[in-house]
């Protein structure tokens, strides 16, 4: 919430060609991290196929729903800019990550906040960038950010330490597949509706489910 207050301020005095400046380098930022972070699961995944037919069967489910539609179609009732897409790669990027997703696990069994506090010092200076670029709006992505940590922290403090971090990696390589495919968007290379391949996110958990109770 800072960071996007402090970037909007910021947007006034920032010229249209700088601000456009800072949205490209905002979208080569987010194609890095996401194919970093593909790059970093995927030699840690015994499921090799597994975020292939997660991102298959995810963007299906998401293109029937329609949800980039319909979230476009919500945020253009309250902004005239392209603030659902910088909503959409601020939510990605916060959300999906190592960092992320480490920091409430740690601190919720051991205590550990220090992954929490080095991924909120980065959400800090992204979401100052991106409210730089996208206005206030920004800061809606803080009580989906809020939300999002708080589960982990919360299913981790009651289920204990059997969250695989098997799982942990498949859900990183999706998100990051995710996080990139919103950089192509970003920089105008190609629109491949990101918001539609959300659910692509939900299918290593229900494998994970499955094979557990099945014992595959």
């Amino acid at each position: 919430m800072a960071g996007s207050t402090l970037g909007s301020l910021a947007k006034r005095a920032i010229k249209p060609k700088y601000q456009h400046a800072l949205y490209y380098a905002m979208g080569l930022a987010a194609f890095v991290l996401g194919i970093n972070a593909v790059a970093s699961h995927l030699p840690d995944s015994p499921y090799p196929v597994l975020f292939i037919v997660s991102l298959a069967v995810g963007t299906l489910i998401g293109t029937v729903l329609d949800i980039a539609g319909r979230f476009n179609r919500l945020v253009k009732r309250f902004s005239k800019s392209n603030l659902a897409e910088g909503l959409s790669t601020g939510i990605l990027l916060y959300c999906i990550g190592t960092l992320s997703m480490v920091g409430p696990i740690m601190s919720a069994l051991y205590g550990d906040n220090t992954y929490l506090f080095t991924n909120a010092t980065l959400d800090f200076v992204t979401s100052t960038v991106l409210a730089s670029t996208y206005g206030i709006g920004m800061i809606l992505a803080a009580p989906v950010l809020f939300l999002f940590q708080g589960s982990i922290y919360l299913l981790t403090s009651l289920a204990g330490d059997v969250i695989p971090q098997e799982l942990m990696s498949e859900i990183s390589i999706v998100g990051g597949v995710l996080i990139a495919s919103s950089g192509l968007a970003i920089l105008d290379i190609k629109d491949c509706k990101t918001l539609n391949m959300l659910p692509s996110l939900l299918v290593p958990p229900v494998f994970f489910i499955l094979k557990h109770h099945l014992a595959f």
